[in-house]
């Protein structure tokens, strides 16, 4: 049995497309719909939150610490799960995750913009409990919510192959890269269902981790991969 065999359908590059582009449509909704805070980039809401604190705007400033907070209690979650099921034959730990995570998008949807620091801190938790549990690709380490570790990883990839010529980094930065078209194409069309869907845009998002949780009822094939 090769390694392809033994590889999960967590690992494959159609799932990891679909919570990729769940995570750019996340983004979308959050800074789009909900006092353009970034649901996945804590590094630009520690930016931003640092601003404001400096120029003794604390309401505004704290608007943007409590995704932070969200993101490391998303975090500690789904460790937490991760330890607890890990050995369970009935459902992957995975698939447990995503069920809290389609759960908590579908509450976002009906809460209204007066509490969109509780509707962002949501969003975030969901975000860090993906980007937590959904860390590998064809083995190899990738982000599900973020851009820019898969933009040094591909292109680090590609400079390897550019020195040595080797199939296999080639094929390494081609699916970094498509990953990072998936991931905008989400923010993209998040962009563009958030006017006309409002608050409920985002279990369009959930909808998508209902087929990821899906697709990982079915063992890992090669057909599941993009490039291998």
């Amino acid at each position: 049995m090769n390694n392809i065999d033994k590889m999960q359908t967590s690992e494959s590059f159609i799932l990891s497309a679909l919570i990729s582009f769940s995570g750019g449509l996340q983004d979308a909704y959050t800074y789009n719909l909900r006092d353009k805070v970034f649901a996945n980039a804590q590094t630009g809401n520690i930016v931003l939150m640092s601003q404001h604190l400096m120029s003794r705007e604390w309401l505004k400033g704290f608007s943007y610490l409590l995704p932070i907070f969200s993101f490391v209690l998303g975090i500690i979650i789904a460790e937490q799960i991760s330890s607890r099921y890990k050995t369970g034959k009935r459902i992957h730990w995975r698939q447990v995750v995503l069920v809290f995570e389609i759960l908590i998008l579908f509450l976002v949807g009906f809460i209204g913009t007066p509490l969109n620091m509780v509707a962002n801190a949501l969003v975030s938790l969901s975000c860090a409990m993906q980007v937590q549990s959904f860390r590998t690709m064809h083995g190899y380490g990738y982000a599900s919510t973020m851009c820019i570790g898969n933009l040094r990883s591909g292109t680090e990839s590609l400079s390897v192959f550019f020195r040595t010529k080797e199939p296999s980094s080639l094929k390494k930065a081609l699916n970094y890269y498509c990953i990072i078209i998936v991931f905008a194409l989400g923010a993209g069309i998040g962009g563009i269902l958030s006017p006309v869907f409002g608050l409920k845009t985002i279990w369009f998002s959930a909808l998508i981790l209902a087929a990821a949780f899906i697709l990982m009822l079915k063992k890992y094939t090669p057909a599941n991969s993009f490039i291998r």
